[in-house]
């Protein structure tokens, strides 16, 4: 039964993983007033997704359906409404990016005002060719005639689900990936001893760390070449890889191949981030695209350097000296060099982190009235040309 007054928000995800608009997500979940306002989710596949215990503990509701591709686009859309018509739903909010048209439409015929589809991407990771274009075009034509908002995470990521027209027009919110910034600043750094003895390595070894899903976009064969190329100059280096995902055997076999499984920790999913991203001592990046890149947020907030592809939009960047960007297609050793000169860099105070993060608005508890806002009726915006 719906709770007298209580708004339910029905978000449209993969899965709920721990990928950074996930994280996002459950960020904001933690810190509503849960008595006023309650998510639910429909996720796609048959497996369980890292924050699913958390959500139902929450007092969240997970709905499990197959994806488009599994269905059709008919039978995907009327699977849709049918999960739609369980609560008179205040809004549904879609994480899908191009798929995102299907949500919104579907919540269209159900009669729900509020149609939020939010971009999370700067890319299409399947490709270029032709086909694919236009399957792109077709689907954004289906966002436009059905999304009554539209949020991103950063302006590079609404240019390319919404274009760049739709920007200028001021046609889109964008919401910032924000953190609780605390929970980072505030780790002691003795835990990065502890990982150390849990992973059996000596003190004087050189941690590099990367979290991120593997797969294609997260570019970890780019991140192994790299890492050999280091260990010919200094044994001490040692790559901490945090997450799953498709590529994940690859990455392993790859880095048999080359000769430095050794000095690779594979971590698998892990709940403490915070702890580990003080344990770093250096952060790499290298993904080929991002919508904003929030775990170099969290890197940044745990005072460690990071070095960063310059495919991730630079508002990440808080202003601490923590970061350097390098083009993709610069040499292996214009990156390693990087890497050397970001490990010289002293950690800024956990004071100046956190005023740094706050003042750029990336605090969470400081944007929750912003993503509040998307779900009021009054902020409902046709934004159809």
């Amino acid at each position: 039964m719906r709770q007298p007054g209580k708004k339910r928000i029905l978000h449209i995800v993969s899965s709920m993983d721990r990928g950074g608009a996930e994280t996002l997500i459950m960020n904001v979940y933690r810190n509503v007033d849960r008595s006023q306002i309650q998510f639910d989710f429909i996720v796609h596949g048959s497996e369980k997704g890292d924050y699913e215990d958390e959500i139902l503990e929450m007092g969240g509701k997970i709905y499990r359906i197959l994806s488009l591709g599994q269905l059709g686009p008919i039978r995907y859309l009327k699977e849709l409404v049918r999960v739609m018509h369980f609560y008179p739903y205040q809004a549904v909010h879609s994480h899908t990016d191009f798929q995102s048209g299907f949500p919104t439409m579907a919540a269209k015929l159900v009669g729900i005002k509020q149609r939020i589809c939010h971009s999370h991407s700067t890319n299409w990771q399947k490709g270029e060719r032709l086909k694919e274009r236009v399957i792109l075009r077709v689907f954004k034509t289906i966002i436009k005639i059905s999304a009554t908002s539209y949020c991103s995470c950063s302006e590079e990521a609404a240019i390319f689900l919404f274009g760049k027209h739709v920007l200028k027009k001021g046609k889109v919110k964008v919401l910032k990936n924000g953190i609780d910034v605390k929970k980072f600043a505030n780790v002691d750094r003795t835990f990065r001893k502890i990982l150390l003895e849990e992973l059996q390595l000596p003190e004087e070894v050189i941690t590099i760390g990367h979290v991120g899903t593997f797969s294609e976009s997260k570019n970890q064969l780019f991140i192994l070449k790299v890492l050999k190329s280091l260990l010919e100059k200094d044994s001490r280096f040692v790559m901490l890889l945090v997450g799953d995902g498709p590529l994940k055997q690859q990455i392993e076999d790859e880095s048999k191949r080359l000769g430095i499984i050794d000095n690779i920790r594979f971590l698998g999913v892990r709940s403490d981030i915070p702890n580990l991203m003080n344990a770093f001592d250096l952060f790499l990046f290298p993904s080929k695209f991002e919508g904003f890149g929030i775990v170099a947020l969290e890197a940044q907030s745990s005072g460690t350097p990071c070095v960063l592809s310059d495919a991730i939009p630079n508002r990440v960047d808080m202003g601490l000296g923590l970061v350097s960007f390098i083009n993709l297609d610069q040499s292996i050793e214009v990156w390693c060099e990087a890497i050397n000169k970001g490990l010289l860099i002293k950690r800024p105070d956990n004071k100046m982190i956190i005023n740094k993060v706050v003042s750029k608005g990336y605090n969470i508890q400081n944007n929750i009235q912003d993503w509040l806002n998307i779900y009021e009726m009054n902020a409902v915006e046709m934004v159809r040309d």
